[in-house]
């Protein structure tokens, strides 16, 4: 998925939303995959998205393995201590 198509997806996603055609947790499941779609797809081959949770955050990376994750999520997501991953796909 381009960029493009991923705005577009989003927009759908928005208009519908506005006009009362689906409600706010179909809304956020349609955005939250097209993000993930864009990402997955951005990333080079080998990477996949993976949760990382942390003392009192969580945040969704994309990364070649479960070391490289934790990784991000503390540059990324400003997230500490102990940290668990899992693989989201």
């Amino acid at each position: 998925m381009d960029r493009i198509s991923a705005l577009r997806n989003v927009e759908d996603a928005l208009r519908e939303f506005e006009n009362g055609e689906c409600d706010l947790s179909t809304l956020e499941r349609r955005v939250r995959g097209t993000v993930r779609t864009y990402a997955t797809q951005f990333e080079t081959d080998g990477t996949a998205p993976y949760g990382v949770t942390g003392d009192d955050a969580e945040v969704v990376v994309v990364a070649s393995d479960p070391a490289d994750a934790r990784a991000r999520a503390r540059r990324l997501g400003d997230i500490e201590g102990d940290l668990g991953v899992e693989r989201l796909d």
